[in-house]
C-alpha cells in the first residue's frame, strides 16, 4: 500500500554517528526512522582485514540480498489493487478495518523482534521476514474476504518489525574501521531497490498495461527469491547484547572449575556467597545497567527534545504514509482520472528523500540555539503540506504535497539521530532509538483506534487528514513556544557570559554532523557533556 523509503540512505559519506541511524526504509510499510542495533563490538581489531576478500563478498552479497528484498513492484498498487473489481473491497472497509491492523501488529512484534534479532543473531529474523513477505503476496493473489486482508496487514507489521535485523546485521561482518563505509552501502543498496522497485511497477502498469494480479505475481516471485537468499547468508558469531561476552564467560567458567578443583572446600564454603552473587548478577547485566541509565536521557535537553521528536513526528509522518494512498484513490474517484501514478511519485519521494537526508549533513546550525525553531518551521510546512492534501481535489496537486511532506522530515531524521547517538554508547543508543520507536508506534496506534478504527470514530480518510493536519499544528505550536523560551533564554545570558570564552567556544561553534571523536563512543550517557551543549 505504501512504498519504501530511505532515512537517510543514500548518503555514503555520512558521518561516523549515522550509522546508528535507523536504517534505510525498506518500505513505506518499512519506513524510517526504525529501531536500529548498533554495531556490535568486535573482539578482534583485525578482523576484516585478516580475510579482505571473505568479508567483501559477504557484504556484498548482503548488499544484494538487501536490494533484491527491496524490489516489490506490487506495493505501489495495493490500495488500489484491494479497491479494484478484483477484489471489490469498500473505502471504508480498506481504511476502517484492514490498515489499522498494520499499527497493532507492528506494535506487539517490535519488542520481541528487537530482542529476537541480537538473541539469535540476524539471520533467523531476516528469515522470518521473507517467510512473512511471501505470505503477504500468497495471501493478496488468493485471500478474498476481509479477516483475510487482515491478516496480510499483520504479516505486513512483522515484515517492519524484523527489518531492524538486516539493519544491524551489515556490522558483524567487518572490523569498526569499516562501519562507515558498509553504512553507506547497505542503505544504498536498500534505496536503489526501493528507488527500481517504484519505477518497475509504474512501468509495468502504465506501458505493459499488465493487470494488479499480474503485477503482485511478479512482486511474489521477487520476494520469494529475496526469501531464498535470506537462507544462504551467513550466521554471524557475535551480536549486541546477549551474545557479546560468551568467551569472557566460557573462560571464567573455566577459571571458576579450576579454582574449585584445588580447593573444594573452600569452594563449598563460598556457595552463600555464590547465590548472593547469583541472586544480583541480573542487576549488573548490561541491559539493566543501560535501562537504569536511561533515566539520565530526560534530564539532557538536547535529548529529550529529539527523543520527543522521533516520537511525535515520526507518529503523524507513519499515519499519512499509511493512508496516502487512500487519499490518492478518493482524489481519482473525484476527478474520474484513469491512470495512476502511485509508483511514480513514490519512486520520486524517495529519490527527493535520500537528497534532503545527504543535505541534512551538511546543514551548519547552532543546533543547542535553533532546534526547536528549525523543527518548529519545518513541522509547520509539513502541516500546511497536510491541509492542503486533505482538501485539495487536484491529484497533482496531492502528489507533490506528499512528496515534499517526505522530504522535510528525511531532513530532520540524520540530524535527529546524530544529536541522539553522539553523546550515548553504542548499546545504549540502540536502547534509546528502540524504545523511541516503541513509544511511537504506541501512539501511532491510539491515534489509529481513536480516528481511524471501525471500534473507534471510524472516519474517512479526508477527515482523518484533517486531523492530521491538527495534529503538527499542536505540535507546532508547543515547538514554536519551546523555541522562544530557548532563545530568549539564550540571549538573555549572552552579555554575562561575554567576557567568559571559555565558556563561549563550545556553544559558538556550529554544530554540524561531523564525526564524533573515537573516545566519545566510549562516554556513557552519564558523562556525555556534550548533549548538555
Amino acid at each position: 500500500m505504501v512504498n519504501d523509503d530511505a532515512a537517510g540512505s543514500g548518503d555514503n559519506s555520512q558521518e561516523e554517528t549515522d550509522l546508528k541511524v535507523p536504517a534505510c526504509e525498506d518500505s513505506v510499510r518499512l519506513e524510517d526512522g526504525d529501531v536500529v542495533m548498533d554495531p556490535p563490538p568486535s573482539g578482534d581489531p583485525s578482523e576484516g582485514t585478516t580475510e579482505p576478500r571473505k568479508w567483501k563478498w559477504a557484504v556484498i552479497f548482503l548488499c544484494f540480498y538487501g536490494f533484491m528484498a527491496a524490489v516489490r513492484p506490487g506495493e505501489p498498487f495495493i490500495t488500489p489493487y484491494l479497491l479494484s473489481p478484483e477484489k471489490n473491497f469498500t473505502r471504508e472497509q480498506v481504511t476502517n478495518e484492514i490498515t489499522p491492523v498494520l499499527t497493532y501488529s507492528y506494535m506487539v512484534v517490535l519488542v520481541p523482534a528487537f530482542l529476537l534479532t541480537d538473541l539469535l543473531r540476524y539471520k533467523p529474523v531476516l528469515v522470518m521476514q521473507g517467510l512473512s513477505q511471501v505470505v503477504i503476496w500468497i495471501i493478496l493473489l488468493l485471500g478474498s474476504s476481509l479477516i483475510q486482508m487482515q491478516f496480510m496487514e499483520f504479516f505486513y507489521g512483522i515484515t517492519m518489525a524484523c527489518r531492524v535485523a538486516y539493519s544491524s546485521y551489515i556490522f558483524s561482518l567487518v572490523s569498526p574501521s569499516l562501519y562507515q563505509r558498509v553504512a553507506g552501502y547497505s542503505r544504498s543498496s536498500v534505496l536503489l531497490g526501493v528507488f527500481s522497485s517504484s519505477v518497475l511497477g509504474q512501468v509495468c502498469l502504465s506501458f505493459g498495461n499488465i493487470s494488479f494480479y499480474t503485477l503482485n505475481a511478479i512482486s511474489l516471485g521477487f520476494v520469494s527469491f529475496g526469501l531464498l537468499l535470506s537462507l544462504c547468508l551467513p550466521w554471524p558469531k557475535r551480536s549486541l547484547f546477549f551474545n557479546r561476552n560468551q568467551e569472557q564467560k566460557k573462560l571464567a567458567a573455566a577459571n571458576k572449575s579450576e579454582l574449585a578443583k584445588m580447593n573444594p572446600k573452600e569452594s563449598g564454603a563460598s556457595s552463600p556467597a555464590a547465590r548472593l552473587c547469583s541472586s544480583s548478577r541480573w542487576r549488573d547485566s548490561v541491559l539493566v545497567q543501560m535501562l537504569a541509565e536511561l533515566r539520565n536521557v530526560v534530564k539532557m535537553p538536547n535529548l529529550r527534545l529529539w527523543s520527543l521528536w522521533w516520537i511525535f513526528n515520526s507518529t503523524g509522518y507513519y499515519l499519512v504514509l499509511f493512508y496516502v494512498h487512500i487519499l490518492w484513490n478518493k482524489v481519482y474517484a473525484t476527478n474520474e482520472t484513469k491512470h495512476i501514478y502511485n509508483g511514480a511519485v513514490e519512486a520520486a519521494s524517495t529519490l527527493l528523500s535520500a537528497i534532503t537526508s545527504f543535505a541534512a549533513g551538511y546543514a551548519k546550525i547552532r543546533w543547542n540555539v535553533w532546534s526547536e525553531l528549525t523543527i518548529g518551521i519545518i513541522t509547520a510546512v509539513q502541516a500546511a503540506l497536510l491541509l492542503l492534501m486533505g482538501t485539495t481535489d487536484n491529484i497533482w496537486i496531492c502528489y507533490m504535497a506528499y512528496v515534499l511532506f517526505r522530504g522535510f522530515y528525511q531532513f530532520l531524521v540524520p540530524i535527529a539521530t546524530f544529536q541522539i547517538a553522539s553523546s550515548l554508547t553504542k548499546e545504549l543508543c540502540a536502547l534509546v532509538f528502540g524504545i523511541n520507536t516503541f513509544l511511537g508506534t504506541i501512539l501511532k496506534s491510539v491515534i489509529n483506534l481513536i480516528f481511524s478504527d471501525k471500534r473507534g470514530l471510524g472516519l474517512d480518510v479526508q477527515a482523518q487528514f484533517m486531523v492530521y493536519f491538527v495534529y503538527f499544528t499542536i505540535l507546532t505550536v508547543v515547538y514554536f513556544v519551546c523555541a522562544a523560551v530557548v532563545i530568549t533564554r539564550h540571549f538573555r545570558n549572552q552579555p554575562k557570559e561575554g567576557g567568559g570564552a571559555n565558556q563561549q567556544v563550545p556553544t559558538g561553534t556550529p554544530t554540524e554532523l561531523c564525526p564524533v571523536a573515537t573516545n566519545s563512543e566510549a562516554e556513557c550517557l552519564s558523562n556525555g557533556s556534550s548533549a548538555k551543549a
